[in-house]
């Protein structure tokens, strides 16, 4: 059984050290060499280049770890698998989300599992829909929620909520006093957004190009709470973010919607995996919980 070669190689391609490598596997240097020698034979194929001073993973190695983490993946859920022998929802389950999601959307349904699963054990990874995406690829996760759109054609890709954003002001720009706006309006604007790979600077940047609207300043933020303090502190700045994000903020009265004039601003939330994850039972039961939460994907938040 290669299982343990594997874990060894997908573990040196990530850390890119054999000393590092042993320590974090707990093994002998000698014992990740022995192990990367024999994938070697046993694919016929040089894994790594290596010097004193670097090591690179070969083209043929960079092919073996996306199958190693695949058959690692496969080889982890179907133990746990044989090791459930009742059917109580127990063990792991990695989520990744999207900021929006994970910061405002996700909180409830996590409560809701742990209160029905209570033996289940919740990791939550948050980034960018770009880097959840990615994670799920490469099984870092068991499942991604995503807010932006995504091209891996290896992965299946299932919408569950519909989002609508706003653009957001402080109190204090020189629009927020009006009832409307018109797109005219938004020409020559500072305006303070995500960073590249989020779904709501996709979506941002698709609604500048699409209307033709110069921009005066851009302020990238990586996340949606500091762009709101921004917002607060910054009477000159515009944004696009989800009503989720806004709404306590909205309701304290502490920033203020931009009605744009025959506009409205609406993107699909999604729930991302890789095909092998289909029948991990874990999986399967967040899948339920989360179209029980939200049981029709044309529901808006």
């Amino acid at each position: 059984m290669y299982y343990d070669a594997l874990k060894t190689f997908v573990t040196l391609v990530e850390v890119k050290n054999f000393t590092k490598t042993a320590e974090m596997l707990l093994m002998s240097q000698p014992s990740v060499s022995l192990h990367i020698k024999k994938l070697e034979e046993e694919f016929q194929t040089k894994l790594f280049l290596r010097s004193p001073k670097f090591l690179k993973v070969t083209l043929t190695g960079e092919i073996l770890y996306d199958r190693a983490k695949q058959m690692i993946t496969i080889y982890e859920q179907t133990r746990q698998d044989i090791q459930e022998h009742d059917k109580s929802i127990k063990g792991e389950l990695k989520i990744g989300a999207s900021f929006t999601i994970g910061e405002y959307i996700l909180p409830s349904l996590l409560i809701d599992l742990q209160k029905d699963f209570p033996e289940l054990e919740l990791q939550v990874v948050i980034g960018n829909t770009e880097e959840i995406v990615q994670s799920v690829r490469l099984y870092q996760v068991d499942i991604g929620l995503i807010e932006g759109q995504t091209n891996e054609k290896e992965l299946s890709v299932h919408a569950f909520l519909q989002d609508e954003l706003f653009i957001v002001s402080s109190n204090n720009h020189k629009l927020a006093c009006k009832d409307e706006v018109t797109i005219a309006e938004l020409q020559n604007q500072a305006w303070i957004t995500r960073e590249v790979g989020s779904g709501t600077r996709e979506y941002l940047n698709h609604f500048l190009r699409s209307n033709g609207l110069k921009v005066k300043s851009l302020l990238t933020i990586s996340s949606n709470q500091g762009i709101k303090e921004t917002l607060i502190k910054n009477s000159m700045g515009l944004t696009l973010l989800s009503r989720s994000v806004i709404e306590r903020d909205i309701l304290h009265k502490t920033l203020s919607i931009i009605q744009l004039k025959n506009e409205s601003f609406n993107r699909t939330l999604s729930y991302v995996y890789s095909p092998i994850m289909v029948d991990k039972k874990n999986v399967k039961t967040f899948i339920s919980a989360l179209n029980k939460k939200w049981p029709n994907t044309i529901k808006s938040i």
